[in-house]
């Protein structure tokens, strides 16, 4: 994992310390979390999203403690429920985590034909595991997640999330997801990577050998998925990645969802195939029953989240 460059001042008043397209943050002072609540309000600023912040109103704290890996925070707001903050950034709120969590493993596993093995790398608090759950031919989900206290606290504080867990599919590998990924080749049908940002532990989620590490992985016909960040303020990391590993997939696409409690009310998706053609119309559709209890994806939306506003279009696909 990568090491300190930036640390705790800098990521609360935004400057960052570049190296290439890989922003790093101090994981040994690290910082507190506690330090971005000021009176009654948490504030979400990082280096990634410069001169801008989220702010919720915070009821009470439920959970402040430092893992071996990052800094984890819990509060109960005043009206999006519980939040799950990771080294100062939101990952998770009550009120609007389905249209991330929903979004992310429908999008590749509807695509897929008949998805049997699926792998979930990050994604600790179970919102994930609990959608892959809702597809009854998938007979195993491991999920590999490096930081057992993102699962811990999930479990305590998340219920609605962590009844993932409940489901005797899953099985749990807490370990680094590429070492998982190199001693489990040719395995998978689908591969979920819900990761944080590009700072601190999952800096290298975001480079190019880790998605080598994910083709390798995949089963001849598989889709990978990954957290794709935001059109709105990392089209420079964006179209590198999509560039680089363009080479090695068979297809490379661009999806996104609009989740208010994210920066820019907004997140995208990088869907990439091995041996196939591209993922912008579902395979399959979920049955009346499992589609009356989504509250965000539908095979309508599916297919309309690929369709990219002009200026996210050029940036990603267009020429250089």
């Amino acid at each position: 994992q990568s090491q300190a460059s930036v640390g705790p001042k800098d990521w609360l008043f935004g400057s960052s310390n570049r190296q290439g397209d890989k922003v790093i943050l101090d994981t040994k002072m690290g910082l507190n979390g506690m330090d971005l609540i000021i009176d009654g309000w948490f504030h979400e600023r990082g280096v990634l999203w410069p001169g801008q912040a989220m702010s919720l109103k915070v009821k009470q704290v439920l959970d402040h403690h430092r893992s071996k890996f990052q800094d984890i925070l819990v509060f109960e707001s005043e009206n999006h429920g519980n939040v799950l903050v990771l080294d100062g950034v939101i990952q998770v709120t009550e009120r609007d985590e389905h249209a991330y969590q929903e979004m992310i493993a429908h999008l590749p596993l509807y695509a897929h034909p008949n998805p049997k093995r699926v792998l979930v790398i990050g994604g600790g608090d179970g919102g994930v595991i609990r959608e892959v759950a809702k597809h009854p031919g998938v007979e195993e989900i491991v999920e590999c997640e490096i930081d057992e206290g993102v699962i811990n606290v999930s479990k305590k504080y998340l219920p609605s999330l962590a009844k993932g867990y409940d489901d005797p599919r899953v099985s749990v590998k807490i370990m680094d997801g590429a070492k998982f990924m190199d001693e489990n080749q040719d395995s998978f049908d689908v591969i979920i990577t819900d990761s944080s940002d590009p700072v601190g532990p999952a800096s290298v989620l975001f480079e190019t050998p880790f998605y080598n590490a994910m083709y390798k992985s995949l089963r001849e016909g598989g889709i990978v998925c990954t957290q794709g960040e935001c059109m709105w303020l990392h089209l420079d990391l964006i179209r590198p990645l999509i560039d680089s590993i363009s080479e090695t997939y068979s297809t490379v696409e661009y999806a996104y969802t609009t989740i208010p409690t994210y920066p820019s009310g907004q997140i995208g998706f990088i869907i990439a195939t091995k041996g196939r053609g591209e993922c912008k119309k579902p395979e399959r559709t979920p049955s009346d029953e499992i589609l009356e209890g989504l509250q965000y994806y539908s095979p309508e939306l599916h297919e309309a989240s690929f369709v990219l506003p002009a200026f996210a279009k050029r940036a990603i696909f267009g020429k250089k």
